[in-house]
């Protein structure tokens, strides 16, 4: 399914989050994530847990990772807090650049911080 195929009732429709699906395509393809819903935005989840979402106003990448790469990033100013009704998620980062591989590169980081967060119930 592509990004133009999508549509729910989310607060994400009519934001430019196509970038953002286009690179979330091949996780799920893999069967590595699915599609899930988090604070009515579409999202991917690891098993239930929480990995990546477009930001519901714009579309920048949003990930979950450990808290000291979220701080680097933003001390880098790569990344922004994310901070919704002003409570900053410590271990989640918005991206607002449009970088496709630095998207597909933090992506990877969080299928790998998720997946280690997940309870496997095998």
């Amino acid at each position: 399914m592509t990004a133009s195929d999508r549509t729910s009732d989310t607060e994400s429709d009519g934001i430019d989050d196509e970038l953002f699906w286009e690179v979330a395509e091949p996780f799920m393809a893999a069967g590595k994530a699915d599609e899930g819903v988090l604070m009515r935005s579409r999202c991917l989840r690891v098993k239930g847990e929480f990995m990546a979402m477009p930001e519901y106003r714009t579309g920048d990448l949003v990930v979950k990772l450990p808290a000291p790469r979220v701080s680097e990033l933003i001390e880098r100013d790569i990344g922004r807090p994310f901070a919704p009704a002003g409570r900053v998620f410590s271990e989640w980062v918005r991206i607002p650049d449009r970088d496709g591989t630095r998207w597909e590169a933090l992506m990877g980081e969080a299928f790998e911080f998720a997946s280690g967060l997940a309870v496997d119930d095998e």
